[in-house]
């Protein structure tokens, strides 16, 4: 395109999805729903993102990150004063840096440092050892937001910028996996009712799910997850053999979160509470009877501790 081609100042939307680890469209998606997108001009007139837009777009992940949902994340990046990008800081050795995301406070940088570092060097026993001993010290949520996320993120966006590090992302999420899989199931759950984990159509990101079926495990309720890519007539048809309380649908991309099939749910007899969670959805098109819910720990919150359903 012409428009990622013509030299000049700043970045054009393919090279900062790129830089970010995001879809060009969902760089589109907040230009036009929030406002927070390219204010530079190439010598051709095309727009282009300046440092300073770069950097807003960075605050604006690290906050969706940390758990905000993105108008008010795009409304705090757009008062923080123009400046150059803040490059996130790296872990590793020479190529090997892992700029990894924006942990929460509290966490334990030096436990990032050593995941990130395992990672790279595709060590499974010391990755292994520092995702257990964080579930098993801090429990799911914690060591979710504290840990893996900030590795997994950092690592994602080596592999947007380079186009390398693929081995080192799909062994992280198989070991992420596997170690959230250990998390055995309640003897005696909490919940009479099953609750449904599902991705929403076509939407391959099911980590999350797993987190939350650990996390909920740890809580005392049992689920049963889905996965990926779920089509909707196959969760409609999950929902009438099992009768769940809770429906938990799940979309990362832009791509995958137009919501309007949710309002097509069996969701009356008996009553279904319907949970929408991730970056992707169109908010402002989720149905009245959908709650949204913006991180791992408030929807382990709304599942056990939210009203029964009659």
């Amino acid at each position: 395109m012409r428009g990622e081609t013509d030299r000049g100042p700043g970045l054009g939307v393919g090279a900062v999805a790129r830089r970010l680890g995001l879809a060009a469209a969902t760089l589109r998606t907040w230009d036009r729903r929030y406002g927070i997108g390219p204010s530079g001009r190439s010598p051709g007139g095309h727009r282009r993102y300046t440092p300073a837009d770069v950097a807003r777009l960075e605050a604006m992940q690290r906050l969706i990150l940390a758990g905000a949902p993105p108008g008010e994340a795009a409304l705090a990046a757009l008062r923080e004063p123009p400046g150059a990008p803040r490059p996130p800081r790296g872990h590793g050795a020479g190529g090997n840096r892992v700029p990894v995301g924006e942990a929460p406070a509290g966490a334990d940088t030096a436990e990032v440092r050593g995941l990130a570092r395992a990672s790279m060097s595709l060590d499974v026993p010391a990755m292994n050892d520092a995702v257990r001993t964080a579930i098993a010290r801090d429990g799911v949520v914690r060591a979710w937001d504290g840990l893996m996320v900030p590795v997994m993120v950092g690592i994602g966006r080596k592999h947007a910028a380079g186009g390398d590090c693929v081995e080192v992302e799909h062994l992280l999420s198989t070991v992420v996996l596997g170690c959230l899989a250990e998390v055995p199931p309640p003897a005696r759950p909490v919940n009479v009712r099953p609750v449904l984990l599902a991705c929403a159509p076509e939407e391959q990101h099911s980590l999350p799910l797993y987190a939350l079926a650990a996390a909920l495990a740890q809580g005392g309720a049992a689920a049963s997850l889905l996965g990926a890519r779920v089509p909707a007539n196959a969760l409609a048809a999950a929902i009438r053999r099992t009768g769940p309380g809770t429906v938990f649908v799940w979309s990362q991309i832009a791509e995958t979160g137009d919501p309007g099939w949710l309002a097509d749910l069996p969701g009356t007899r008996p009553v279904v509470r319907l949970l929408a969670g991730g970056p992707g959805w169109r908010r402002d098109r989720l149905p009245d009877a959908v709650r949204l819910v913006t991180s791992l720990s408030q929807a382990v919150t709304e599942i056990l501790d939210g009203p029964a359903a009659p």
